[in-house]
């Protein structure tokens, strides 16, 4: 605990010398005007109320999605017999708000009569996702003259897990309805290779003579074909690439933000179709794992589970990655494996595997492309627009000769800038449901 003097105690301070300086300058002067101001200083530190004694909990929110408000509650009980005036700062991480904003929630004005209590609340608007976890409480107690206070410092734990904010959310109706049509609640079922067996229907020019019934054609006297339906209970894993290209930031986002977010359209979708979705999270070891959940339990057990994940500086290891996947997946599987599309990465580590995966899985590549590289290829005016446009081109061009790599070894490659990647990994999903592949 520490002794804190007041701007009271400088203004009175002045007050008294100035004129002292001015009249009769002398220490004898000075010590006369100050000697009073000391013992006062002296008697408000000793009858201010003691910070030491304070009891404090919290409670509150423990999560909140990206972007939104938490609130947390401070409870302040003061056992001693003195009444407590204070001035107290409830300090958070930085991120905790938006930059440049004002933090003046986290500072409180308080008056606690003797064996009372406050209730105080801290707004946070956390700008990143994780954890958020509350630092120390600074509060300092004035007394009565309000020349001194006494400041002490006291932890109360507490954590608030910032969710991702699920912004592809707004594409899941248009999909869901893409899904109805493809389940026939909405339009004739269609036949994929491999698809289950529905109904029996009465045959209508223009349907594939292949899914003619003729056993049930004989029975009656009409030709019946079978009506197909997309498979169910397919195993979906869920792949997050978080080595050191996932820390690159594309537009105002992380491109592991926007994978996040992506593979969140994706298991909300895969889930309202019957299937099951797992997720896993690597680099060069498992970060975050999500596994057996039923279909009410998966989409928030995954966002708990990459909430607190953040890229590592590090090359993502190709061949433990694979282990990790076959080892998730014993069985057939859908792997949506999202992973940048840099040609050296891709060629030195994941090429060299990518076999063993499309040997026994369908095997779907998401990567979020930069959508300034769009833009630069279409500069022209200047001679530095000129090298920006051969540059851009020249990346784009690295890009498709990656995916088609990848497609030779027998993998769907989706390629989108961020805010378009979630939708056509959707679709690409819905594409291979329809096409009986998963």
């Amino acid at each position: 605990m520490t002794v804190a003097l007041t701007g009271r105690t400088a203004l009175l301070a002045a007050l008294g010398s100035l004129p002292v300086g001015i009249l009769a300058p002398s220490w004898t002067g000075m010590l006369a005007v100050n000697a009073p101001l000391s013992l006062a200083i002296l008697c408000d530190y000793a009858l201010a109320a003691p910070v030491r004694t304070l009891q404090f909990t919290r409670s509150g929110d423990t999560s909140v999605r990206l972007g939104e408000t938490a609130e947390v509650q401070l409870t302040v009980t003061n056992p001693s017999r003195r009444r407590l005036r204070a001035h107290l700062r409830d300090a958070w991480p930085p991120s905790s708000w938006p930059t440049g904003t004002d933090q003046a929630s986290s500072r409180h004005t308080l008056a606690v009569p003797a064996g009372e209590r406050r209730r105080l609340t801290t707004f946070l608007r956390p700008t990143r996702r994780g954890d958020r976890r509350a630092e120390r409480i600074t509060v300092r107690s004035l007394g009565p003259l309000g020349l001194a206070a006494r400041q002490g410092n006291h932890q109360v734990p507490w954590t608030v897990r910032v969710l991702p904010p699920f912004t592809s959310r707004k594409h899941l109706p248009s999909r869901l309805a893409r899904l109805r049509e493809l389940d026939g609640r909405t339009s004739v079922l269609t036949r994929g290779e491999g698809t289950e067996f529905d109904s029996l229907r009465a045959y209508v020019p223009g349907d594939d003579t292949r899914s003619i019934d003729w056993r049930a054609t004989a029975r009656q006297s009409a030709v019946a074909v079978r009506t197909w339906r997309p498979e169910r209970d397919r195993h979906i894993l869920v792949v997050l690439d978080t080595g050191r290209t996932s820390a690159g930031r594309v537009g105002d986002v992380p491109r592991l933000d926007a994978s996040l977010d992506a593979a969140l359209l994706l298991t909300a979708l895969a889930t309202r179709a019957g299937d099951r979705v797992d997720l896993l999270a690597y680099d060069r070891r498992i970060r975050a794992q999500v596994q057996g959940r039923s279909a009410g339990e998966v989409l928030s057990a995954m966002v708990n589970a990459l909430a607190p994940v953040e890229p590592a500086l590090v090359e993502t290891d190709a061949r433990g990655l694979t282990a990790a996947v076959l080892a998730g997946a014993p069985r057939r599987s859908l792997i949506v494996l999202l992973t940048g599309l840099d040609a050296a990465p891709v060629e030195e580590g994941l090429l060299p595997v990518l076999g063993r995966l499309t040997k026994r899985h369908t095997v779907l590549v998401a990567s979020v492309a930069d959508p300034h590289v769009e833009q630069m290829t279409h500069a022209r005016g200047t001679v530095d627009a000129i090298y920006d446009a051969a540059a851009g081109a020249q990346a784009q061009a690295s890009r498709l000769r990656t995916a088609e790599q990848l497609r030779r070894h027998g993998a769907v490659v989706v390629d989108a800038t961020p805010d378009d990647l979630a939708p056509a990994l959707a679709d690409a999903y819905l594409a291979l449901k329809s096409a009986g592949r998963l």
